[in-house]
């Protein structure tokens, strides 16, 4: 399903590309130009289908025509900029200079003219305008039945929403675009004065309504996927009883696009490019492959900074280093083995920040851990994979900026090199690692909070436990190098039975989003999760000055202004894009 088309596809919005014309005669003008799509070509069955899958294509964030800005890490489905640096998962990493525009994002003083900001908002408009071009297509091909005309238009209509979803976590107030925007029009200048919410779900439900629950390759949207995503825009929108029958039944009732009930797999195997393509956890993903003729076209490039730095896995770059407070947020009850909301942050984990790579450190064996902590952040004396032990320093390019920690979700296998990474490039970082844009654990989690929300206590709970319980397997804790024994004191338990009930629907509300930050830590989701839950300037601002007081001074300074930094200040480059008789149809959000 990875595939990608060798046409160009030429977009219609806001700039997300151009032509370029030169020529030495006018001969050259009565020319089709290089790049152009053909209707005649494309106005059919075929080309509708290779239309569809260069929407599916921009998944993974490339391709963007400000990509090269930044490169595809600015892009990147998995948001480990917009959804994780910028939240309380992450520091930036590898050295203050590297890739400097990071820093206001993470600091929350961005700037208008920030390149990340740009080439995000192109390439979300460029992979929009793809589903448009699909759905105008679709209607001028003659060989489609109206069977087709539904399925096509299904899957684009859903990878629409999606898109489009994406750049409404971002910006709040931004444009639709549908199929009847074009430059031939001349309507291409759309305002950003409405709210899309109701677009948004528009097309999630006609999805819905229409899609198959299986599908002909395991990579498409099915009509669960368009109900798992219908559902979380009801959660953005707190419309907490219209996305309670929805999780109920892709709870029950749920597949995925190649047939496979929803379950929960090894925590460990939904980062494991071996083992994480198109499981019974994927609700949707993002497909990654390599060494398929494509060169690194096809792979997880989001991710390719985010390696130890030196002699370890990828070569290349040190960047998305877990922060302080992430790791200490894995600490449990020593009497309960549950989370410490409050108290997770009173003392940092052992760590060997400052120490060299030859220094003597013993991890902490003591302090009982959740056991998901070491298949979420590699940490010095702990196996990293199959790579060995975690050296510490060694594999981090400025500890005094960016702390002792490295990401490993987004990690393969020594044993996977070369066969789930790719060889064509400079880097071995680009890999075959599947982003999960929604796993069946984000459902359970999901169906928690709706029931927090409408009282029903002990089923929240009882959601909260199926992924605790699956954290609580010991054949899927880390090793200790010896594999005698485990790498640290792993002890987890479920909450007590009626223990939410017990403790009251405040209470319980703060223990289903803490059991997110968990699960979920490092996959780009915690900054938007704070922000609808209304909870981004408390956690943000008290997160800033403990990884202060640990030593992060890049923070130093740094502050969350409520009403302004929950979203990003719309690109200036598109504001000024959008002018229209000496006045810009884009507006800018509120304090920019």
């Amino acid at each position: 399903m990875k595939n990608r088309l060798s046409i160009l596809i030429l977009t219609a919005v806001t700039g997300t590309s151009m032509l370029l014309f030169s020529s030495c005669s006018n001969s050259f003008l009565n020319k089709p130009p290089i790049g152009n799509y053909d209707q005649n070509t494309l106005a059919n069955r075929a080309g509708v289908e290779g239309l569809l899958i260069g929407a599916y294509s921009m998944l993974d964030g490339q391709g963007g025509a400000g990509a090269g800005i930044v490169g595809s890490w600015g892009t990147s489905a998995d948001n480990w900029v917009f959804g994780s640096v910028v939240a309380d998962d992450a520091h930036k990493g590898s050295d203050p200079g590297d890739q400097p525009d990071i820093v206001p994002l993470e600091t929350w003083n961005p700037t208008p003219t920030n390149p990340y900001l740009e080439a995000k908002w192109q390439a979300l408009y460029d992979a929009i305008q793809r589903c448009n071009d699909v759905l105008r297509m679709m209607r001028l091909a003659k060989d489609m039945t109206p069977a087709d005309t539904i399925q096509v238009s299904s899957e684009a209509r859903f990878l629409r929403a999606l898109y489009h979803f994406e750049a409404k976590k971002m910006w709040n107030m931004v444009p639709w675009v549908d199929e009847s925007i074009t430059y031939g029009a001349g309507n291409w200048k759309v305002p950003n004065d409405k709210d899309i919410w109701p677009n948004i779900e528009a097309d999630l439900q006609y999805a819905m309504a229409n899609l198959p629950a299986v599908q002909s390759e395991a990579g498409r949207a099915n009509k669960y996927a368009a109900e798992a995503f219908l559902a979380k825009a009801y959660l953005f929108e707190h419309k907490y009883a219209q996305a309670k029958p929805l999780l109920e039944d892709l709870i029950q009732n749920g597949v995925t696009a190649g047939g496979k009930k929803y379950a929960l797999i090894k925590f460990s195997d939904n980062f494991d490019p071996a083992k994480n393509h198109n499981t019974p956890e994927d609700v949707f993903d993002a497909q990654m492959s390599v060494n398929d003729g494509a060169g690194a076209n096809n792979a997880n490039a989001g991710d390719v900074l985010n390696f130890p730095y030196g002699g370890g896995p990828g070569g290349c770059c040190g960047f998305f280093q877990p922060s302080y407070s992430l790791v200490n947020s894995f600490k449990t009850d020593p009497v309960l083995g549950i989370p410490m909301p409050d108290t997770y942050n009173n003392s940092d984990l052992k760590n060997d920040q400052g120490l060299s790579s030859s220094d003597p450190f013993t991890p902490d064996t003591t302090t009982p851990l959740d056991p998901r902590l070491d298949w979420t952040v590699g940490r010095r004396g702990i196996p990293y994979l199959d790579w060995g032990p975690f050296p510490g320093a060694a594999w981090i390019r400025n500890q005094a900026s960016a702390g002792p920690y490295a990401p490993k979700k987004n990690v393969y296998y020594k044993s996977e090199q070369g066969t789930y990474t790719d060889n064509s490039s400079w880097t071995s970082g680009y890999t075959a690692n599947n982003y999960h844009y929604i796993r069946f654990a984000q459902v359970l989690l999901w169906a928690a909070e709706v029931e927090v929300e409408v009282g029903s206590l002990d089923q929240a709970e009882a959601y909260v436990n199926m992924v605790r319980n699956r954290a609580a397997d010991p054949s899927d804790w880390v090793k200790n190098v010896s594999g005698t024994g485990y790498a640290a004191n792993y002890f987890i338990k479920p909450y007590p039975p009626g223990y939410f009930t017990l403790v009251g629907q405040a209470r319980a509300r703060t223990l289903v989003h803490f059991e997110e930050k968990l699960e979920l830590a490092m996959e780009g989701h915690r900054f938007f999760d704070l922000v609808r839950w209304g909870e981004a300037d408390s956690t943000l601002n008290a997160y800033a000055a403990h990884e202060v007081a640990s030593g992060y001074t890049l923070m130093q300074g740094a502050h969350f202004t409520k009403g302004k930094n929950e979203y990003f200040p719309i690109p200036q480059q598109e504001i000024d894009r959008s002018t229209v008789n000496g006045q810009s149809v884009l507006k800018q959000n509120p304090g920019y």
